[in-house]
């Protein structure tokens, strides 16, 4: 008895169409949904796995053949032992798709208008009425043109190109044949619509494949259209090469000291209060991390990574307290460390100023170093040509 389980989940038959069985699925991932419904995260899991079985042409046949155990031996359809010829197949469509880390994280569907070509419905992909194909004369029908250039004496170039009568079909229909609505050339221009289901944890690159509808030629089977999601630049969150988020956070010199608390919206929109307890010493460059607040793992919604958390410190500007005010916060602080005054003819008093990269005095090879030294050099050999006068 064949296995129709799969077919069950999705409450459809075991002949059911690709876009049937396609549709009862958005219809049941949307009623079993685990924002909609946490209880049923096993019922959802169930659905997506029929899905991903049926909606996959090379599973299905596998599955329709020889069950679930099929599947998992890893099976492969030879429909019968005997493998027909496959059909030559045609190049893949790829179309970027931009999307927010929003996006990615809370899940979409978006709609996307493309334009394809169709077989011909008035002459199926015929090009014209039934046998009124010519075989092409100028290539004999090959499609292919050779021609021949004398390069030299008994030295001669073959060359092969594109037949520009019959463009490569190696036939042509003449002029009064040809199918009205194709004008011969056995497909259309359709716009086609595709809801495009952008998952939760999908990631930056991540290709979303709709099998077979690339562009149709006769005796060619269809490729496919394939959506490459492209994340835009975000303003706080950073996401690495796993599921965690990355952020910098600017608190003040008395909340790195002292403790407080701040709000971090996130991508959800959710508000997060973070607090940092009075003696929890935060220092520049600190990265501290909150637990399964990160992406969602794809599949697995409710799986998420971290979001760690970099800190810069912002201190106080020069004078923000007189010296009366600074004792009395040095007398919170632990102790200085103990200082020896070093003494001597060798040590000397400097100062620190603040630095300033457009202040090029002392370097070596600065214009005024070069001036001083050309100046000192003159004077000290008395010019060109010019002796002392001795007494």
């Amino acid at each position: 008895m064949a296995d129709t389980r799969l077919y069950d989940v999705l409450g459809v038959t075991s002949k059911a169409s690709d876009a049937e069985i396609k549709k009862s699925y958005r219809k049941l991932a949307k009623e079993y949904h685990p924002d909609k419904n946490p209880e049923n995260g096993e019922i959802f899991k169930e659905i997506s796995f029929a899905y991903d079985v049926l909606s996959n042409p090379e599973k299905k046949s596998v599955y329709d053949r020889h069950g679930l155990k099929g599947l998992q031996e890893g099976a492969v359809d030879n429909s019968g032992g005997s493998r027909r010829a496959r059909r030559q197949r045609g190049q893949d469509t790829i179309h970027p798709l931009k999307v927010t880390l929003e996006d990615l994280y809370n899940g979409k569907t978006t709609k996307l208008q493309l334009s394809k070509n169709i077989i011909c419905p008035s002459c199926h992909g015929s090009g014209g009425k039934a046998g009124a194909f010519v075989s092409c004369k100028s290539c004999h029908g090959r499609g292919i043109k050779v021609t021949v250039r004398q390069l030299g004496p008994g030295m001669v170039q073959q060359m092969q190109s594109v037949c520009p009568d019959c463009h490569g079909e190696g036939e042509y229909i003449n002029e009064a044949d040809r199918c009205k609505q194709c004008v011969g050339k056995k497909v259309i221009n359709e716009t086609k619509v595709l809801e495009v289901l952008v998952e939760k944890g999908m990631k930056d690159g991540q290709k979303i494949f709709f099998r077979g509808e690339g562009d149709q030629q006769p005796s060619m089977e269809p490729g496919d259209i394939i959506i490459v999601l492209q994340q835009k630049e975000h303003d706080v969150f950073q996401r690495d090469s796993s599921q965690d988020l990355w952020m910098t956070r600017s608190i003040g010199f008395t909340e790195a000291l002292c403790g407080g608390q701040f709000v971090i919206t996130h991508l959800d929109e959710r508000e997060l209060l973070v607090s940092n307890k009075p003696g929890q010493i935060i220092r520049p460059g600190t990265v501290m991390t909150i637990e399964k607040e990160g992406m969602p793992f794809r599949k697995n919604p409710f799986e998420k990574g971290n979001l760690h958390i970099r800190f810069d410190i912002k201190f106080p500007e020069n004078g923000f307290a007189d010296n009366n005010r600074l004792k009395v916060i040095e007398e919170c602080l632990p102790p200085r460390p103990v200082f020896h005054m070093p003494h001597g003819e060798h040590v000397e008093d400097v100062n620190l100023h603040d630095y300033d990269p457009n202040d090029r005095r002392g370097t070596s090879g600065g214009q005024r170093g070069e001036a001083y030294h050309e100046d000192d050099g003159e004077e000290g050999m008395g010019g060109p040509g010019v002796r002392c006068a001795h007494q």
